[in-house]
């Protein structure tokens, strides 16, 4: 029987690995038959078994010795199985790169075991490769569970199970593979989400701009989280919202806007309630001369700003007549810059009503025109474009 192992020969790693592993399992001196022989060349060596039937050694000749070139050249074999393995990994991590690379730029959603955890995330297995994934990309369903632990306490119970992810980043010059259960969350919950939509939530943080609220959805998991902007917590006037909304109250809120290409869902708390002007407007402007309802020789100061915006209506294709009728005061104040609306009640014949209001002080004008109801409003949108 012969075996023979051509150094530099065409032979694939996974083959020569083979080979080479069965040679080193063989130990010579234990076996019966003859030790083996090396013969090398320039560019090749053989290793060869002289015969097939075993010999016993002559009692007068003593057994030969392993010689030291034969540690030697065992020692070149594991150095060679060991450049063999790290070609071997190397090829893997490099496919497995590519597949991460796939996986960004499809979307495609990966199951990953967590690793374990470290002071700002997870680290996630994703085949040959272990990537990391931020806290802030973890799906609010876990901290919402348990909201009397820290972030760091619920990852040490995470560790070693699945987790669904997507890849936000993958360089593998730079070595960085990031993972989100955020987006992979997304995928799944959001077309459920449309404008109208009320639901159970929860507070996460609360910021300057407004707060971020974890959507409750049917099976009890907060999934999804939107942002509850400072001007849609409530109809009063907010200064900051942490006085009205803490981490980890319970609100009801209705979606407003969804926006699927960035991922973002806009929530407000006020209009679930009514708007306070609209639903006491007739208690704040009072209808008798002595509230506030004109006479023939009674001139209503428009708010400030509001003259300039009644002078360019009036230049707009259209409008017939423009002016203001009366005037009231609310019981607490809810902007104090100028807003102006198309009122909600309906038209009679060709005349609306626009509702402006600044502070406490509200004032209602009657717009004579031939325009209908839309028309009115790009009418108003251009004039509100032209004025600073």
């Amino acid at each position: 029987m012969q075996f023979s192992a051509a150094i530099g020969s065409p032979y694939s790693s996974v083959s020569r690995i083979a080979f080479l592993s069965h040679l080193l399992a063989t130990d010579v001196s234990a076996t019966k038959t003859p030790p083996l022989t090396w013969n090398y060349s320039t560019t090749n060596f053989f290793i060869c078994r002289s015969s097939l039937t075993p010999k016993k050694p002559s009692p007068s000749i003593p057994a030969p010795k392993v010689s030291t070139s034969d540690d030697t050249s065992k020692t070149q074999l594991l150095d060679l199985i060991d450049e063999d393995d790290d070609v071997v990994r190397q090829a893997r991590r490099s496919a497995d790169w590519k597949a991460a690379r796939a996986h960004y730029e499809n979307g495609i959603v990966y199951q990953g075991r967590i690793e374990g955890s470290n002071g700002g995330g997870l680290l996630i297995r994703f085949y040959s490769l272990v990537g990391f994934l931020p806290y802030p990309q973890l799906s609010p369903s876990h901290y919402c569970k348990e909201p009397e632990k820290s972030i760091q306490e619920i990852a040490k119970t995470l560790t070693g199970t699945l987790i669904s992810v997507k890849v936000i980043h993958a360089e593998e010059e730079k070595r960085k593979l990031i993972f989100s259960e955020k987006e992979a969350t997304w995928s799944k919950y959001s077309n459920s989400v449309k404008v109208g939509n009320v639901y159970d939530a929860r507070v996460g943080s609360v910021e300057d701009y407004g707060a971020f609220a974890h959507l409750r959805f049917p099976d009890g998991c907060y999934h999804l989280t939107g942002l509850v902007h400072v001007s849609e917590v409530s109809w009063d006037l907010v200064q900051d919202v942490r006085d009205i909304l803490n981490e980890g109250d319970l609100v009801k809120v209705k979606v407003i806007g969804v926006d699927r290409n960035k991922s973002r869902i806009t929530l407000s708390i006020k209009q679930l309630e009514e708007d306070p002007l609209l639903e006491t407007l007739e208690k704040v402007i009072p209808q008798d001369n002595s509230g506030g309802s004109p006479s023939e020789d009674y001139v209503i100061d428009p708010l400030p700003g509001l003259e300039t915006i009644v002078e360019e209506l009036k230049r707009e294709e259209g409008i017939i007549d423009i002016k203001i009728t009366r005037q009231g005061f609310e019981k607490r104040v809810v902007s104090q810059d100028l807003q102006l609306w198309l009122s909600n009640a309906p038209p009679n014949g060709n005349q609306f009503t626009l509702l402006a209001r600044a502070g406490r002080q509200v004032q209602e004008i009657q717009l004579v025109t031939s325009l209908d109801q839309d028309g009115i409003k790009f009418a108003l949108q251009r004039v509100l474009e032209r004025v600073p």
